[in-house]
């Protein structure tokens, strides 16, 4: 009998368990593909969303259902629909909304949408602080495709053979990134937020976009995606000053589940201003959000990308109280012969408007990855994916999954080093000179990889050495077995004209798993030749070019042979910690020539810097320990399974920096105690701009015994050529303001307007040139100080800066100069190396 009932109840529960597939493709009435479309179960809160073909798939039991199909700007289709044991198959064809204007009263010379927007606006408030907590899940669907690759990028030859290994075709066309994932996001007024990403999958291993883009624009000042598209933010069409920004004209209204929906369409007054054009759905008498679909582009001050367009689709989650449905943005972008687009949906589901959070939900952990994120198969992605994937997506996830895993589990095999070792293609000539060697070496017990730099980027030319041919090499050796890593560099150079051999070696020691905690151990020893300030304020190269074309040998040397031993570590509270001892002895060094292209008639400098003539170097020693700490408060983090990483707070950063120099060991001469505290922070200001500081006090607490590479030095500049911004003097001398003081005060401070006010100029607002301007400020008493004021112009050609500088000082007076350096969607990404 007790087997009869489990045997009923087995097949009671399949039966119950048993669901069809109702599928299908949505188009509009002209036979278009509607894309991402949104359909869902009348009466329930079950829904999914139509794939970039228009093609869905709706998984429910046996019985009868009314099914809503909906798509911005088009008119709502309901279907009846019985469904049984077999699959279905049931299309939509969606006609343009009907628009009517019988339910608004037009007053002559007025449109409707005014006072509309007017309305919406007084309610923007209310609605954007309408709910103080909720939980919500967010499944996320990222999703880039490339149209073109060019042959070359900056001279390098791009490998499309390689390209084709991951799917792309010959022309480098297919999916360059996709990725899918599911959030569960925790908000609470005014600004507490946690996300726990339960599931993602990147193709071809990753940890795939995980971030849920809450694109709110109910608030003044929209973000979209990164700060990076617009650092200024974008202006909302229902802002406080929308209508100083915006043209609003009505368009018509149409009815849908009982609501008049009037129709706005949004454009622009002006180009070259954070804006968006296209239409938003406004609900008349509750004047909220229905749907919206707006566009930016290059014109309205967007960097990276040609074009953006959002879209969303609000519906009613409680009664009356409307949050998002689903959102697609979509982006293009032409640049330097890439041609790529793709999209970013974001499908809301399961909200929550009363949870019950715990004292201790939230936290600093920002984003969270559950251990078992990246483990889920494909039953669990077809049962919880609201959106089927396209075939072409589905034979990318198989392709580059299946790649990454033979590459993993064959990486030390036999086969795999030989074939590795077969393709590494042969070192040519040219490389030795310009771009590098970079070999790997394979074995079934640590991969290594060989670089040796350029000959050309190594060759310099200086007053003390002459011409200065120089080998900079590494070995980096990643053993399979083992925590750490190991890279052993050697840099050997040599004078012609003072005929002098230095040679450096250096070990570091780096954990494996270091992506972001930076931990190293490093001890180098050897000779070398040195700047006074090792802050090394003058480019090799640009010395090179002041000396031989100007005849101003700016860099003052010394030689020392050291020992050193250096430990780096960023904790998960995010503190930094450098330590460091340094063990030199020094020797001063003397000009050896005075060849230069073209006689100037002025005698050369001598080595010594002439700033400080009066204090002498001679043959000395030191024996120096340095302790770095960095530190931001209110640290957020993202935690992953087995560590977690700061991300950066809303608070500046603080710096403090030791130096305690102890004499009488290895007959070092040096005594003194010297240290410096600093506060920066760059705040966003959205439409106003970007202002940038760095305010530090420091000096000598001790001075029994200071040589000058020991002084607390400033990074000046002679020449025209500036990299250094907001940490240096653009005018001032490089050692003037060299010194042993007890106590000084610095002051660097930048506003970046980031398109405010140049986007009123006709040329400047084409060319996205933007307006900079700050100071730099050194103080110790009304007899020693110096100070500059600067305004310049940044982002030219997305790469270059150029200032006019005003410095003032005790003597000799006031100067006046220009200097250009890397600023810009691109020249920030520059950074000379000074070593």
């Amino acid at each position: 009998m007790k087997s009869l009932l489990l045997l009923l109840c087995c097949v009671l529960l399949q039966q119950l368990c048993i669901a069809a597939n109702l599928t299908g493709t949505i188009m509009d009435n002209n036979g278009k593909l509607l894309p991402y479309a949104s359909l869902t179960v009348k009466g329930t809160k079950k829904g999914v969303v139509a794939n970039g073909q228009g093609r869905y798939v709706l998984e429910l039991a046996p019985g009868s259902y009314t099914i809503t199909c909906q798509y911005v700007g088009y008119k709502t289709e309901e279907k009846s629909i019985t469904l049984g044991q077999e699959n279905l198959v049931v299309n939509f064809t969606l006609t343009t909304q009907n628009l009517t204007m019988a339910t608004v009263v037009v007053k002559k010379g007025v449109d409707p949408a005014m006072g509309i927007i007017r309305e919406t606006i007084r309610k923007r408030d209310f609605y954007a602080n309408q709910v103080d907590s909720l939980t919500v899940d967010v499944y996320i669907k990222g999703l880039l495709r490339s149209r073109a690759v060019p042959d070359k990028f900056f001279g390098q030859k791009i490998d499309k053979k390689e390209m084709q290994k991951e799917g792309m075709d010959s022309l480098g066309r297919g999916i360059l990134f996709l990725s899918e994932s599911v959030t569960k996001v925790s908000l609470k007024r005014p600004d507490k937020v946690k996300m726990e990403v339960v599931s993602s999958r990147e193709s071809g291993g990753g940890f795939g976009f995980s971030f849920p883009s809450f694109i709110n624009f109910y608030a003044n000042n929209v973000t979209l995606l990164t700060n990076s598209i617009n650092s200024r933010g974008f202006v909302s069409p229902i802002s406080d000053n929308a209508f100083h920004y915006y043209r609003f004209r009505y368009e018509g209204d149409f009815f849908e589940h009982g609501k008049i929906i009037n129709r706005i369409r949004v454009t622009p007054r002006r180009k070259f201003e954070p804006l968006f054009e296209g239409f938003v759905n406004i609900i008349d008498g509750e004047w909220r959000f229905h749907s919206l679909e707006l566009t930016t582009t290059k014109e309205y001050q967007m960097e990276l990308l040609d074009t953006l367009k959002v879209t969303q689709l609000h519906g009613e989650v409680t009664n009356n109280i409307w949050r998002t449905q689903n959102q697609v943005v979509y982006v293009a972008a032409k640049k330097f012969g890439f041609d790529i687009t793709g999209n970013f949906l974001n499908v809301y589901t399961n909200y929550d408007l009363e949870p019950s959070f715990g004292k201790k939900h939230f936290n600093r952990v920002l984003l969270s990855y559950d251990t078992s994120f990246n483990k889920k198969d494909s039953t669990y992605w077809s049962r919880v994916r609201p959106v089927p994937l396209e075939p072409d997506e589905k034979r990318d996830f198989v392709v580059k999954d299946s790649i990454h895993q033979v590459a993993r589990d064959s990486m030390f095999t036999r086969s795999n080093i030989d074939s590795l070792r077969k393709n590494q293609k042969p070192v040519k000539l040219k490389q030795f000179f310009i771009g590098g060697v970079r070999r790997n070496y394979y074995s079934s017990k640590a991969f290594s990889t060989y670089r040796l730099e350029p000959f050309i980027q190594q060759l310099q030319y200086n007053t003390v050495e002459g011409v200065v041919v120089a080998i900079d090499h590494s070995l980096e050796v990643r053993p399979r077995q083992g925590s750490f890593n190991y890279t052993l560099r050697n840099y050997t150079r040599y004078g012609i004209n003072n005929q002098r051999l230095n040679a450096l070696g250096e070990l570091t020691i780096s954990p494996k798993d270091n992506s972001f905690r930076n931990r190293y151990l490093a001890v180098a020893g050897g000779s070398r030749v040195s700047q006074f300030n090792r802050d090394n304020p003058i480019h090799p190269l640009t010395n090179a070019v002041s000396t031989l074309v100007y005849g101003n040998n700016w860099m003052k040397l010394y030689e020392n042979s050291f020992v050193q031993l250096r430990y780096n570590n960023r904790l998960e509270n995010g503190l930094q910690i450098n330590v460091e001892g340094l063990y030199e002895s020094r020797r001063p060094l003397e000009n050896t020539t005075d060849y230069a292209f073209r006689k100037t008639g002025n005698k050369f400098t001598p080595n010594h810097p002439v700033e400080l003539a009066n204090v002498p170097f001679e043959k000395n020693r030191a024996l120096v320990t340095t302790l770095r700490l960095s530190f931001q408060p209110g640290q957020r983090y993202i935690q992953f399974p087995r560590y977690k990483v700061p991300i950066g707070s809303k608070y500046p950063t603080l710096d403090l920096e030791y130096a305690k120099a102890i004499p009488g060991i290895l007959d070092a001469d040096a005594d003194f105690d010297r240290w410096q505290f600093s506060v920066h922070d760059n705040m966003n200001l959205k439409l106003k701009g970007e202002f940038r500081y760095r305010i530090s006090a420091g000096g000598f607490l001790n001075k029994n015994r200071v040589d000058i590479p020991d002084y607390t030095h400033f990074i000046g500049n002679r020449t025209i050529i500036n990299n250094n911004y907001l940490n240096s003097f653009q005018l001032a001398p490089y050692y003037r303001y060299s010194n042993t003081e007890n106590i000084y005060g610095l002051v660097h401070a930048e506003h970046h307007f980031n398109g405010l006010l140049t986007n009123k100029i006709p040329l400047f607002k084409r060319l996205k040139w933007n307006l900079v301007a700050g100071t730099n400020t050194f103080y110790v008493n009304r007899d020693n100080y110096y100070a500059e004021v600067f305004a310049g112009l940044e982002n030219i050609f997305k790469l270059l800066r150029v200032d006019f500088v005003s410095a003032y000082q005790a003597a000799p007076g006031a100067h006046y100069g220009i200097r250009v350096g890397f600023s810009g969607v691109l020249g920030g990404m520059v950074q000379l190396n000074t070593q």
